[in-house]
């Protein structure tokens, strides 16, 4: 590595700038999650973070550079924790039911951050296509295309592997965007990790009994 590439190297943040930058993320997920882009004030954002305006900006210097860092996080999250190579298991069955829970668990512990990046899609992705083209899309090809050898394998019925997974997004993030509509069906304020245990169990049910797998142990 030459010296000026050893300069331009980006140096890690330090752990007390890394907690600040987090707790302003914190705040700016929820804003953004209920009250949209249009509808979020920097100062607004400021204030639920503890902090003036002039020092949040020395973290992020505009309010878009914020937006695109929270919807960047939640995507950057679903990659990581979705690829379904990465799964755990032996077999096809095991690694799709950990691929259903694991969206799950995203929709459970980060629902203001679904819920940003569900406004950001309806309202056509006009911050995120590029960064969707150039990291959704190869996962959502290597995912495709290992289901696709699964059944050329005959490991699972021939189903469409798009739509599975367009199923799998759909269903899973429906408990956070949503929430407040399945609460109100069930009548409660908040959907808790029970309700989310009860949800997993049956779309693992639905799901693998509907691409051929053999079902999960409940």
């Amino acid at each position: 590595m030459s010296e000026h590439q050893h300069r331009a190297k980006p140096r890690k943040p330090s752990p007390a700038r890394a907690a600040q930058e987090a707790k302003i993320l914190a705040a700016a997920e929820e804003a953004f999650a209920h009250l949209g882009y249009n509808g979020v004030s920097l100062e607004a954002i400021a204030e639920r973070a503890g902090l003036s305006k002039q020092n949040m900006l020395y973290y992020f210097p505009s309010k878009e550079s914020l937006y695109h860092q929270v919807i960047r996080n939640i995507l950057d999250l679903w990659i990581e924790k979705m690829a379904l190579l990465e799964q755990e298991g032996d077999s096809p069955r095991d690694m799709l039911e950990n691929y259903i829970r694991g969206k799950l668990e995203i929709s459970r512990t980060r629902p203001n951050g679904s819920k940003v990046f569900a406004n950001e899609i309806i309202s056509g992705a006009p911050h995120l296509q590029e960064y969707m083209r150039n990291n959704l899309l190869p996962q959502l090809d290597s995912d495709i295309a290992l289901v696709k050898s699964w059944i050329a394998d005959g490991l699972m019925d021939p189903v469409d592997p798009e739509h599975l997974f367009f199923t799998i997004w759909a269903s899973t993030q429906t408990y956070a965007d949503f929430s407040t509509q399945i609460g109100m069906a069930l009548g409660k304020e908040t959907l808790d990790e029970g309700d989310f245990q009860r949800a997993g169990d049956f779309l693992v049910h639905v799901i693998l009994k509907g691409t051929g797998l053999v079902e999960a142990t409940p």
